[in-house]
């Protein structure tokens, strides 16, 4: 039922959402409220959806957005939208990648109408900016191997084929700290609190402490425990930030990318520009890497910047954001890759099914699936609370959007 809506119409800024802090429907007495556990840009961006629908949203996290050393995996990420699958060649399973063909373009537009408000979009630190990729969105443009003279890249650097489109670009911790304000605007109220049991065995509880009706899990990579889901790893990454001012190479203005099936050493090739001043450089994946102990001498960072470096080697005269070098974190990836889904299990004794929905295991796409993904959280919200039976991800209805090419084709 859910995933057979049209991707484009399911989610549409302005109607169903706003970026402002007046809710769209306000809440009563007696709407239902949700507790959403973890806020990442997934729980955020799933708050905001249930909040400009009239429900009441309470977010319970261990950590918010900040500006400390050890920010939010949402804060590090890269934040390019992409057409699935995501650079870092992590998404590979056929029912999620199905799904997030359609997640991606429902986060697309809304993306894309945050950037077209000039007030909205400085605000949010979203912007849109060329990135080499197929996927059928605004902007769509073949390059081919012209990109090598239009972009500065190496000459002799293996470009067979590229592809152009406008793509949005968000500052993340920027977009992290807005977020959170514009919820709070709407009317949400956060719990710090550490959630690490599974979510099954607390949900009677959770729902009578808060008066709740439904439980999100956004908690990301603690979907091992929260979810019962073994097949959840990290997957870790780093970018190297340098300064984009102009003053040490040319300006890079537009996003460039290799994903990780197209390079011909399987590792990353990722610049973007962060804002005005930053430009990232990346990247790796490295699974089942739960530590963030890396420093720009370790082999697998010196290898990111000299690829960066053959690629565009103008960069080799780039300077580091004194301030914030290196930025790891880890990547919420599972077996199957994204779970946007109800709990299946049922406790034992129970007469009812669960209230909890899952909406996890995004890996290196959490921002380009966020709206799409929260979409669907809120029809699985209202077929829970009308009491409806649970039905496996696997077994709902998918639109497909076209598959896309990869952006960068080695020779």
């Amino acid at each position: 039922m859910v995933a057979t809506r049209d991707a484009v119409d399911k989610l549409v800024m302005g109607r169903d959402l706003t970026p402002y802090p007046e809710r769209l429907v306000k809440s009563t007495p007696n709407s239902p409220h949700v507790l959403i556990v973890g806020a990442g840009v997934t729980g955020l961006v799933t708050a905001w959806v249930l909040l400009d629908r009239g429900y009441k949203v309470t977010i319970l996290s261990n950590g918010f957005a900040n500006f400390g050393k050890q920010r939010l995996t949402s804060q590090i990420a890269g934040a390019l939208w992409e057409y699935p699958p995501a650079v870092c060649g992590s998404h590979t399973d056929t029912v999620s990648l199905a799904h997030s063909k359609r997640w991606c373009m429902t986060a697309y537009h809304a993306w894309d109408k945050i950037a077209a408000d000039p007030i909205v979009g400085q605000a949010a630190g979203v912007r849109m900016m060329e990135e080499i990729r197929d996927s059928g969105v605004r902007g769509f443009r073949h390059v081919g191997t012209g990109l090598v003279g239009e972009r500065d890249v190496e000459k002799s650097y293996q470009v067979g084929d590229a592809y152009e489109v406008l793509s949005p670009i968000i500052d993340t911790d920027q977009a992290m700290l807005w977020l959170t304000s514009l919820v709070l605007g709407k009317g949400a109220s956060t719990v710090t609190e550490n959630i690490a049991d599974d979510l099954l065995d607390l949900e009677e509880g959770l729902l009578e402490r808060f008066g709740a009706d439904a439980i999100v899990n956004a908690t990301g990579l603690s979907g091992s425990t929260v979810a019962g889901d073994k097949t959840c790893y990290p997957l870790r990454g780093a970018l190297i930030r340098v300064i984009n001012d102009g003053q040490d190479f040319p300006k890079v203005e537009a996003a460039l990318t290799i994903s990780a099936d197209a390079a011909l050493d399987g590792e990353i090739i990722f610049l973007v520009p962060r804002n005005d001043n930053i430009l990232l450089i990346g990247g790796v994946a490295q699974p089942h890497k739960g530590t963030l102990d890396m420093t720009l001498d370790d082999p697998a960072i010196v290898r990111m910047r000299q690829r960066a470096e053959k690629f565009l080697p103008a960069l080799k005269n780039a300077r580091l954001d004194e301030d914030y070098p290196l930025a790891q974190g880890l990547r919420p990836c599972r077996g199957k890759n994204v779970r946007v889904e109800r709990e299946i299990r049922r406790r034992p004794g129970a007469d009812k099914s669960s209230r909890i929905v899952h909406n996890y295991g995004h890996g290196g796409s959490g921002w380009s699936l966020s709206f799409g993904c929260a979409a669907d959280v809120l029809d699985l919200i209202e077929d829970a609370l009308r009491g409806d039976e649970p039905v496996p991800m696997a077994e709902s209805g998918v639109v497909v959007c076209p598959s896309c090419h990869v952006h960068i084709r080695s020779k």
